[in-house]
């Protein structure tokens, strides 16, 4: 894809096979190193933040001319920072949450990639630019992360180098974003899980006691197991109260005589 006449601003489409393939494509070693760590920490069912921490440890070190990385999310709170390789990265992230406008949240709000070239004299982020021109930052390209249907957020690289990052390292990039992606979505379907497994315990609990305390009532009221349930249900509307707190007293007070 060519790049527009101002040369300061691309969006790529972040579906594989959009973009046509580039001579200039990275080494598969970097890349195959880091699918294997960070499948790895994936695998083994690491911190989330230290995933991601490494996520931009590893984009430092193996893209080329990226010299800070971040790791933005998007929840239901809004963007924040879950990791970067230095401040610098997580105060220009921050002022872009503060702006509501800059490359990181445009990429990790439509997954594509979002790349200024040239902070000096960039026309589609002005306040963002100029605040990272004056701290040094002359290029930014973030990343879009995304699993089919659902984008997760953003990797940001910003680079002090007169020359941006090339279409080599910004494929690389995307690796590194993928693994962020999928490594985010494990975490998200395992703490799912474990929430629907509390929920379901918890559930289970509060059956057992209202079963329990049905069966007192049935005992003192000398009634059907339905006429009991209809009691500590009028019970509980009476009290303004939970039917499982009223069934545990009931329960309580019958263990006590």
């Amino acid at each position: 894809m060519s790049a527009p006449p101002d040369g300061r601003r691309r969006d790529a489409p972040a579906a594989p096979g959009q973009r046509p393939a580039d001579p200039a494509a990275p080494a598969q070693v970097p890349a195959q190193r880091v699918l294997l760590e960070l499948g790895r920490l994936v695998a083994d069912r690491a911190p989330l933040e230290r995933v991601l921490e490494r996520v931009a440890e590893l984009a430092v070190a193996h893209v080329p001319g990226a010299e800070e990385v971040s790791v933005t999310l998007l929840e239901e709170a809004g963007a924040h920072t879950a990791a970067s390789s230095g401040g610098l990265a997580a105060s220009l992230d921050e002022r872009q949450y503060r702006l509501r406008s800059g490359p990181c949240l445009d990429a990790a709000q439509s997954g594509r990639v979002v790349r200024i070239d040239d902070t000096t004299n960039d026309v589609a982020y002005p306040d963002f630019s100029a605040v990272a021109a004056r701290q040094g930052v002359r290029s930014v390209v973030s990343v879009g992360m995304q699993v089919p249907q659902r984008v997760l957020g953003a990797v940001n690289v910003y680079c002090s180098e007169d020359e941006a990052l090339d279409a080599g390292a910004e494929q690389l990039l995307q690796v590194f974003a993928g693994c962020a992606a999928v490594a985010l979505a494990n975490h998200s379907l395992y703490a799912s899980a474990q929430a629907l497994g509390e929920d379901m315990r918890a559930a289970m609990a509060s059956r057992a006691v209202i079963e329990q305390a049905t069966g007192v009532l049935v005992a003192a009221l000398r009634c059907t197991p339905a006429e009991a349930f209809a009691d500590l249900a009028r019970r509980s509307q009476q009290a303004e109260r939970g039917l499982r707190e009223v069934a545990v007293e009931i329960v309580q007070r019958a263990g006590r005589g």
